[in-house]
């Protein structure tokens, strides 16, 4: 069974930045493909950005594209979404995600595994 734990969420002012992170449990994760997504109150899921196993190919949602950067450190099974440039539409729990398959992909479907969320609060 894999479990991923993000952490890094927060509180924060518009224009702010915050890193997340989530380490999975996994013997299989250097050939896994991760995910972020985000979900506000009332919203669907919606995703966010992904990157491949070896981390040469990443793919984002264009309402974080240049502010948003996904990275994995396969040493330490660990990925993380930097976030720069915060908005308070950028409120949301996010989530952490992880699919049996090398290559990115963008709906939620496509992933077998979820982590339990880290809330990010962006205030105006």
């Amino acid at each position: 069974q894999v479990q991923l734990v993000e952490s890094g969420g927060g509180l924060v002012q518009a224009g702010g930045s915050l890193r997340l992170s989530c380490v999975a449990s996994t013997r299989t994760f250097s050939s896994d493909a991760m995910g972020w997504f985000r979900q506000a109150p009332g919203k669907e899921r919606e995703f966010v950005a992904s990157i491949s196993w070896t981390g040469s190919s990443t793919y984002y949602a264009d309402s974080v594209k240049r502010r948003f950067t996904i990275s994995r450190d396969n040493a330490k099974n660990t990925v993380y979404l930097q976030m720069n440039s915060l908005k308070p539409e950028d409120t949301a729990v996010y989530y952490c995600a992880a699919r049996k398959a090398a290559v990115v992909a963008r709906t939620p479907s496509e992933y077998e595994y979820w982590g339990q969320g880290t809330q990010v609060t962006v205030s105006s």
